[in-house]
């Protein structure tokens, strides 16, 4: 499976979205299977220190589900942070498929 990640992170007045696109570039299809619904979680760090994290406080439900993307299909899952605490910040998005993988930028709010 060729699979490409980009992840963004995007400040507005509301706050900053977060974009994970996950892109076939393969020539055959792609299955991704999660883990659970949450399908991916969106870290924010200082260092050492976890300022933020999309998931805290929601519960996913707990069952296999699958997406299947074509060659050259994408797909986009996103998440905001409302209320950033300014400052210069790195982003980890963690996919949660059965291969795991993840994604990283740097943030200035």
């Amino acid at each position: 499976m060729a699979l490409e990640t980009s992840l963004e992170a995007i400040p507005d007045d509301e706050g900053v979205r977060f974009v994970l696109e996950l892109t076939n570039t393969g020539d055959q299809p792609a299955t991704l299977t999660f883990r659970d619904a949450g399908k991916a979680d969106f870290v924010v760090v200082d260092g050492d220190t976890e300022c933020w994290r999309w998931s805290d406080g929601q519960l996913f439900a707990q069952m296999l589900t699958t997406e299947e993307l074509a060659p050259g299909e994408s797909l986009q899952l996103e998440a905001v942070w409302e209320h950033p605490t300014p400052g210069d910040y790195d982003v980890v998005c963690e996919l949660k498929t059965m291969d795991g993988g993840e994604a990283r930028t740097t943030l200035t709010v």
